[in-house]
């Protein structure tokens, strides 16, 4: 047999259900019981700490908070 033929014929059959196994693992940790809250925690990340709009003033680029928020 080849080493082409026999790659091949690995790859069509057990680096695919390797794959697959792979696949509906990642499904069940992501959905596994009590993520959500690890989930519903890292979603608010963006909006932490966030007092309110920033404003570029002088156009430097560099965004100064509003004085309503001091």
């Amino acid at each position: 047999m080849e080493t082409y033929s026999l790659l091949r014929e690995i790859a069509d059959s057990w680096v695919l259900l390797g794959l697959v196994i792979f696949f509906f693992g990642t499904i069940v940790w992501a959905f596994r019981p009590g993520s959500s809250a690890v989930y519903r925690d890292t979603s608010d990340i963006p909006f932490r700490y966030d007092d309110g709009p920033l404003v570029d003033e002088g156009g430097a680029g560099g965004a100064v908070p509003l004085e309503d928020d001091k």
